[in-house]
């Protein structure tokens, strides 16, 4: 089921799914061609947590559980400048879905026709 966004709209499908091995096809140079897992999506602002990509330092302060200090984190990226990598050939991919042998969606890649999982 499609979700609402905060303006009361429903939220595209996404096809990044937590997991994923993506590649950073915008942003900082550091951050461009090297394939990374999707550690967190989030719908509601079409943006996703990758790791090691969109570091910011975070000032924590203690407390009981924790020390404080200064923590790197991994801030939300937009889904547009992300890619999905094909299973198959390695490379970045557009994603789409078609209907499998039991009637539901699966994920396949545009490029080689494989199933992402």
């Amino acid at each position: 089921m499609a979700t609402k966004n905060n303006d009361g709209r429903f939220a595209p499908k996404l096809k990044l799914k937590k997991g994923d091995k993506v590649v950073v096809i915008a942003g900082a140079y550091k951050d461009r061609e090297k394939v990374r897992e999707v550690l967190e999506v989030i719908p509601e602002k079409n943006r996703a947590i990758v790791e090691d990509v969109n570091i910011r330092k975070k000032h924590r302060k203690p407390t009981q559980n924790e020390p404080g200090g200064i923590v790197d984190l991994a801030a939300p990226i937009h889904i547009s400048n992300l890619m999905v990598v094909d299973p198959k050939t390695g490379t970045p991919t557009r994603v789409g879905r078609r209907p499998n042998k039991d009637g539901k969606l699966e994920r396949y890649s545009k490029k080689s026709g494989e199933t992402i999982a």
